[in-house]
């Protein structure tokens, strides 16, 4: 109490205002995020939540829904709260609305916090669209036309598991930096089960000067192992020659033993940078030999 009253007189005495602020401290914080929609007409719903949890520097990796570990009530709480956010904000459209959650023993309620809300759609919406059916684009057509929800809360279904990877144009084996030149060749895998969403091909140039995203993988089964086994495959099918890629790095990701094992949080990455080919790995020994320009896969 001591302590409290010191920084009450500190912050009087530096701002003008006696009110302190404590913020939580997390220390296994699981990103997790609601996709909601709010037409004109007072209606506001959420379309389930996505785990956006391996990220690196901040940046979004692989996203998934729903996210391991979810129970339906908790799903319920974490939507209430986030229509509840839109509602307040009086909101229309497309929305998310993000929760740091403490995965520290489990999710469970009590344990989320909101983030922030970002007021369009998202480059992992395809996962919600993949476990809901949906087209989360024509939803956002309607309500700007002036249509209702086409859905109320109780009709929006959750089927099966769907995941993502973000396949960027960029050197694993040296922290990540972004790859540029001519895409020689890009050739993106056809399967049951998988999306790709891609706005380049054979031929185009990756500049410095947009994002280096190449495209969007997007899996879906009747399991969480089922997508994450058919977005590994698919990643391993992926040819991208010229700038260097992550195919190898993400097809790791979604065999790490954590990951699959629910075991995993926002650092989960950086804990793990070498087990997943993320450092130098040298010269592949059947090149050592010859002109010594391969490398072993990871990158």
């Amino acid at each position: 109490s001591h302590v409290v009253l010191d920084d009450r007189q500190a912050t009087k005495s530096a701002f003008g205002d006696d009110r302190v602020l404590i913020e939580k401290y997390v220390t296994a914080p699981r990103h997790i995020e609601l996709q909601i929609f709010a037409d004109r007409h007072g209606n506001a719903i959420h379309l389930n939540e996505r785990d956006c949890s391996l990220q690196r520097r901040h940046q979004k990796v692989i996203e998934e829904a729903p996210a391991p570990g979810m129970s339906p009530d908790l799903r319920s709480t974490m939507g209430a709260a986030a229509v509840a956010a839109a509602k307040a904000a009086g909101y229309e459209g497309a929305g998310t609305v993000e929760f740091i959650a403490d995965g520290q023993g489990g999710l469970k309620a009590g344990g989320f916090w909101f983030m922030e809300m970002n007021t369009r759609l998202q480059v992992e919406h395809p996962v919600t669209e993949a476990v809901t059916g949906l087209d989360l684009v024509e939803w956002q057509f309607r309500i700007a036309a002036g249509e209702k929800l086409p859905l109320t809360q109780g009709e929006v279904s959750l089927n099966g598991y769907a995941v993502e990877a973000r396949l960027y144009a960029e050197d694993v084996e040296r922290g990540f930096l972004p790859s540029t030149g001519k895409l020689v060749a890009l050739q993106l895998p056809e399967s049951a089960g998988l999306r790709v969403d891609t706005g380049v091909e054979t031929g185009s140039d990756v500049t410095p000067f947009y994002d280096p995203m190449i495209a969007k993988l997007i899996a879906h089964g009747r399991s969480r192992s089922e997508a994450l086994d058919r977005l590994a495959a698919a990643l391993d099918k992926t040819i991208v020659a010229g700038p260097r890629s992550n195919a190898g790095f993400l097809a790791a990701l979604c065999r790490a033993e954590g990951f699959r094992n629910g075991d995993f949080d926002t650092g989960f990455i950086d804990r793990h940078l070498a087990g997943l080919g993320a450092v130098p790995q040298g010269l592949d020994r059947a090149a050592a030999g010859g002109r010594g320009l391969a490398r072993r896969p990871g990158g």
